[in-house]
């Protein structure tokens, strides 16, 4: 059976993973000079809003209401990036950005998403983890060491709040464009 401390790792594993995928974004977006697009942002929206939920799991303790925001921020990247796989489908359409072993980075957003919606409804089987977290805490639950806890929410909080400056930054106080070439408030 699984108890809410197994249920906090495999939270702080799952944030941890979302982290490395907005690491793994801006990477691409910096490193190799693919700039996101309106799209490309909002899905990132989507992965920090399931970090959000998972954070609050680890903060607060595992609630249901915690996995409900990762499942809806999930849900929500997820018809976004089956949006922009649509908008990509045609025969001979190269796609946008870059690829990672043959697909692009909204295809694997939209198979990461779908991996989240299913993991965070396999740990909502789990009861026995809300018994538990009902006492408030003292400190940060954590994964088993605080200062790893801590850790983890403070690179998922780092990257998240990097996203929304790159994104100020990219999009300045109007619309993004719809296929970025460089920031609009660096020019």
């Amino acid at each position: 059976m699984i108890t809410a401390p197994t249920c906090r790792l495999l939270n702080g594993l799952g944030l941890l993973a979302v982290s490395a995928v907005l690491a793994a974004a801006f990477l691409a977006q910096f490193v190799e000079g693919d700039i996101p697009c309106p799209l490309c942002i909002l899905q990132r929206a989507g992965f920090a809003g399931v970090a959000l939920g998972l954070a609050l799991n680890l903060r607060c303790g595992p609630r249901p209401s915690h996995y409900a925001v990762a499942i809806l921020s999930a849900l929500i990247g997820g018809g976004i990036s089956a949006r922009q796989v649509l908008l990509h489908i045609a025969p001979g359409d190269a796609g946008y950005g870059g690829t990672l072993l043959g697909l692009h980075l909204y295809s694997w957003a939209l198979l990461l998403f779908v991996v989240i919606v299913a993991g965070c409804a396999l740990l909502l089987l789990f009861d026995r983890q809300f018994d538990e977290a009902g006492a408030p805490r003292s400190r940060l639950p954590s994964l088993g060491l605080p200062a790893l806890g801590m850790a983890v929410l403070a690179l998922a909080a780092l990257l998240v709040l990097g996203n929304g400056v790159s994104t100020v930054l990219e999009c300045g106080a109007g619309l993004c464009p719809d296929n970025p070439v460089d920031y609009q408030l660096l020019r």
